[in-house]
């Protein structure tokens, strides 16, 4: 087990041993052992009747990034790192403070030997507590969450990325098999899924505000696997069950015939990317055509996109810029664009309650650790699912809602081709040659800067409304700038 985890290396150690032997960046970064040991079988054993040997060992090669090592960050890697994954890279370029301590479970953990014994005194632990904060307090997030991580499973390799990945090129992110980037504003998530598109890898992306929280998937085009028993309708290969998921191969286990038939079902789930799903994409036709299915929408969803709107439009700042429920203008600011988020989805009007409550949340309330649980707990085991291509995984909005324990998924999409079509990928070309070559050639010299430097400015939103518009019937485009007027 390798694990770069020491505040003294070097940034530029690091990245060599994230790039290592091969001279380049890999697609992957797999195990190199051609069979589990009859040791991992034994540990884990319960997971492996769960999902099949198959889907472990597949889970045992991938090699994942996680950016931003935070509460919500903290419950995905411990969750990866228990079920075996094979390599897991922690990206944080942002040091541990004071305010960290109170909902993230991998900092200030005491160091062995400085255990507190079960009989200390209250002013004991208390003094543990806190030499373990100094301890832990002012260095690397990602570094400090390492330690930890290694120490949960000592067969998973783990690497501290100590850079702001959103400065990297897009070609950064191919060496790995799937990227998670959680609790940051929607410029880097737009830059790191267009990346992760032009590298054809899954991406998820999600955060945590107080009592609420969502998770994003866009895995492209992602085939799994069921078995089921086989029904009165018989299933054939090309069969569309919905918009996104069609049939793609069907074995049966039997004769026909017999009783308790079996068939295993081979489907490809088609996604969108973050850019055209967050903001322009309306609700399903399935939801929008029957009125009391769309009463029943949550008004999160309306409430969340003017959040990643309101950040948007104060994109200046150096972190995400939430609204504050004690300023007039950000009050005035937010509840417009619930509203104007609201009237295009056609749900009913937001309470004046619901907003109060979801803007108190996000500026008081950032990081609930049971909340960072739940959500983290379904966004680690839909990875899980997607790296061993079984089960269905989230198409392709998760809203979270802790007040009331609820998940709501949606499938957002814009009207136009989705999956590979949405998006041309060339993994084996440069960035700004892949961005080229989706956007038929169109790309501007700043648009392909952008792509080079990485998400250091604001072209990269110009990057991605040129390769998505490029690839978008012309009637249907507006849609990418002005969404209210698509909706009427």
């Amino acid at each position: 087990m390798t694990t770069t985890a020491s505040s003294d290396v070097a940034p530029t150690e690091a990245y060599a041993l994230l790039t290592s032997a091969a001279g380049g960046l890999p697609a992957t970064m797999p195990d190199v052992r051609a069979e589990m040991t009859e040791d991992e079988i034994a540990l884990y054993d319960r997971q492996i009747r769960l999902w099949g040997m198959r889907a472990q060992e597949k889970l045992r090669s991938a090699n994942v990034l996680l950016v931003t090592a935070r509460a919500l960050g903290n419950e995905v890697g411990k969750n990866l790192v228990l079920a075996g994954i094979g390599s897991l890279t922690v990206a944080d370029h942002e040091n541990v403070t004071e305010e960290d301590l109170g909902a993230q479970f991998l900092l200030a953990t005491p160091s062995v030997g400085d255990v507190v014994p079960s009989d200390a005194t209250p002013a004991q632990r208390y003094a543990a507590d806190r030499a373990a904060a100094a301890a832990v307090v002012g260095t690397n997030r990602a570094v400090a969450v390492s330690q930890q991580l290694s120490a949960m499973n000592p067969r998973v390799k783990i690497v501290a990325e100590r850079r702001d990945v959103s400065t990297q090129p897009a070609s950064y992110f191919q060496q790995f098999s799937l990227v998670i980037v959680t609790d940051r504003k929607p410029a880097v998530l737009n830059y790191i899924n267009t990346a992760t598109r032009l590298q054809n890898q899954p991406f998820y992306a999600a955060s945590s505000y107080g009592f609420y929280g969502f998770i994003f998937a866009d895995l492209i085009e992602h085939e799994f696997i069921i078995t089921r028993d086989r029904g009165n309708i018989v299933s054939k290969p090309g069969d569309r069950e919905t918009r996104t998921r069609t049939i793609v191969d069907v074995k049966v286990d039997g004769e026909e015939g017999t009783v308790g038939l079996k068939e295993t079902i081979t489907k490809r789930e088609a996604y969108s990317t973050w850019y055209l799903a967050s903001d322009a994409s309306p609700l399903p036709q399935s939801i929008r055509s029957v009125p009391r299915r769309l009463r029943n929408v949550t008004p999160l969803l309306a409430c969340l996109r003017a959040l990643w709107k309101f950040q948007e439009n104060h994109d200046g700042d150096a972190n995400p810029r939430m609204p504050s429920v004690n300023s007039a203008n950000d009050r005035a600011e937010f509840i417009g664009l619930v509203n104007q988020k609201q009237a295009f989805l056609g749900t009913p009007p937001v309470a004046a309650d619901k907003i109060r409550e979801f803007l108190q949340s996000v500026e008081s309330m950032r990081e609930i650790s049971p909340v960072a649980t739940v959500l983290g707990g379904q966004l680690a085991q839909d990875v899980i699912n997607t790296i061993g291509h079984t089960q269905q995984p989230i198409q392709n909005l998760l809203v979270f809602d802790g007040t009331t324990m609820q998940s709501s998924v949606y499938a957002m999409h814009p009207e136009m081709n989705l999956g590979n079509a949405q998006l041309a990928t060339a993994p084996n070309t440069t960035a700004p040659e892949s961005a080229s070559e989706a956007t038929g050639g169109t790309m501007s010299a700043a648009v392909e800067r952008a792509f080079a430097a990485g998400a250091a400015t604001g072209a990269v939103i110009e990057a991605t409304a040129a390769t998505a518009a490029a690839t978008v019937p012309a009637d249907t485009s507006i849609a990418l700038s002005t969404p209210t007027q698509a909706s009427k």
